[in-house]
């Protein structure tokens, strides 16, 4: 006994935009502006999808480092998992999210948005910014892309890192 299958019934089954057309292992996508590198992702697995999205998925985690028009860093993201689509050009972070800025400023949270058109990250969840002075949590954060410039939705409390003579709290 045994099984025959027609080739057109098979791919109707398996539809080409659910299986990657490409998997790239150990991967360092450098993007440049007018001969200017604005920002280097790194990443130890990355599938590329030939859908509509022109989708690309990071399952073991992204690392983004952004820089200035000088060369020198501005902002870096990190995170477990990101995909990015593309035809929208955009980018979403996933699971242990952190992203640092040039002031030693740390955001965490567990889902990013990346807007490369608009150049804004955004999110709905919860948020921790750390600072040299405080910690602010909160709910939902809009800033631009470096962030160095973020407004907090809806702000749920700070701690202060300094006591009163300006020295930090143990």
């Amino acid at each position: 006994m045994g099984c025959v299958n027609d080739p057109k019934e098979v791919a109707a089954i398996v539809e080409t935009d659910t299986m990657p057309a490409e998997l790239a292992h150990d991967i360092r996508m450098i993007h440049t502006d007018s001969a200017r590198l604005k920002a280097l992702v790194e990443a130890p697995v990355m599938f590329r999808y030939n859908d509509q999205d022109g989708r690309m998925v990071c399952p073991e985690g992204i690392h983004v480092t952004f820089y200035r028009g000088n060369g020198e860093v501005e902002s870096e993201l990190r995170a477990e998992y990101a995909i990015s689509f593309a035809q929208r050009k955009t980018m979403e972070a996933r699971r242990n999210v952190v992203v640092r800025n040039t002031r030693n400023e740390t955001l965490n949270t567990e889902h990013l948005v990346w807007d490369e058109k608009s150049k804004r990250i955004f999110t709905e969840e919860f948020v921790r910014i750390t600072t040299e002075e405080e910690v602010i949590f909160g709910h939902g954060l809009e800033s631009n892309e470096t962030f160095t410039e973020y407004r907090i939705k809806d702000i749920k409390g700070t701690i202060d890192l300094k006591d009163d003579k300006g020295s930090e709290v143990p």
